[in-house]
């Protein structure tokens, strides 16, 4: 019996939060026949114009049998108005579903329809921030590829919601079909949903001078050890205030964005391989090189010697 695969659009709809997941699901049926059946939805049904300003053929959303319930993003979603209907129909389509996801900035959506609060979420890093201070009842992990959290699936950025259908398609079908599918699509089978997204941290702008503050301490100070104390008096705040305020405006905790700051300016020079490892571990305050090798892990998925190597490859 094929699996229900409902995908939730609507004007202005990110294209390829669409096309990449459909893809992957169009894949595995192909080789497992009759596993998927896939329809797209919409508010009022019809063609929908994507925000490229291609339009996509939808039915009009209605309560159905449905396995999965999938919502797509729009970078305009933080200050849409969701209607009434609009949530009506995720609530009621997510209570009959065996998963619910989002792609990117689809958990806005879902945020709306009050399905994700009390879970850990992820979605696009620049808006990690925001969605946390919009619904205050979810657990936003700005850093993630994809986070499965019970029946709540979501993922980041676009490219990632292939990742995280190719890790339903192994959950209902195999790991040897979502290989195969990883394949077909030319990705990489499959990014761990731990791994971390793309490098932001050193472009990091938050909105509060005294969080900019400490992040410019941070990153002028990296070979201290730079304890939430010390960040937090860099803040001119109390510890149990910078926490608070560091989590609302970077949608991280102090001490992951030190390790992943740690990372990202630790990297070009492992990379360039002219100082050893455990003089960078020094001099960026890791303390050693275990240390950096499992920030490493935890931050870009590759220990600082496969960097090297693969660096010296190119």
């Amino acid at each position: 019996m094929s699996r229900h695969i409902v995908f939730f659009v609507y004007p202005g709809f990110v294209l390829l939060d669409l096309s990449g997941p459909l893809e992957a699901f169009m894949a595995a049926e192909d080789l497992v026949p009759d596993s998927y059946r896939l329809t797209v939805v919409s508010p009022k049904g019809g063609s929908v114009r994507s925000s490229t300003g291609l339009k996509v053929a939808t039915e009009k959303a209605a309560p159905q049998a449905i396995d999965t319930l999938i919502t797509v993003g729009d970078f305009a979603l933080p200050e849409r108005r969701i209607t009434s209907e609009t949530i009506e129909f995720l609530r009621t389509s997510s209570s009959g579903a065996r998963r619910t996801a989002s792609v990117c900035m689809g958990t806005f959506l879902l945020g709306a329809a009050g399905l994700l609060d009390a879970h850990q979420v992820t979605t696009h890093w620049r808006y990690a921030a925001k969605l946390q201070s919009v619904y205050p009842a979810i657990r936003v992990d700005g850093d993630r590829i994809y986070i499965r959290d019970g029946h709540i699936w979501t993922s980041a950025g676009m490219t990632a919601g292939i990742d995280m259908i190719l890790a339903m398609i192994e959950e209902d079908l195999g790991r040897k079909v979502a290989h195969a599918v990883a394949r077909m699509l030319v990705v990489y089978y499959r990014r761990p949903g731990g791994q971390y997204q793309y490098s932001s941290l050193l472009d990091l702008e938050p909105g509060s001078d005294r969080i900019r503050d400490a992040l410019v301490y941070a990153r002028e100070n990296l070979s201290k050890s730079l304890s939430v104390e010390d960040l937090s008096e860099a803040a001119r705040l109390s510890v149990r205030q910078f926490s608070r305020a560091f989590a609302a405006s970077t949608g991280m905790t102090p001490a992951k964005a030190i390790e992943r700051l740690r990372v990202e300016i630790a990297r070009p020079r492992v990379e360039d391989g002219r100082e050893t490892l455990e003089d960078i571990a020094r001099r960026l305050g890791f303390g050693d090189p275990e240390r950096m090798r499992q920030s490493f892990v935890r931050v870009t998925g590759h220990t600082p010697s496969e960097l090297r190597r693969l660096a010296r490859q190119k």
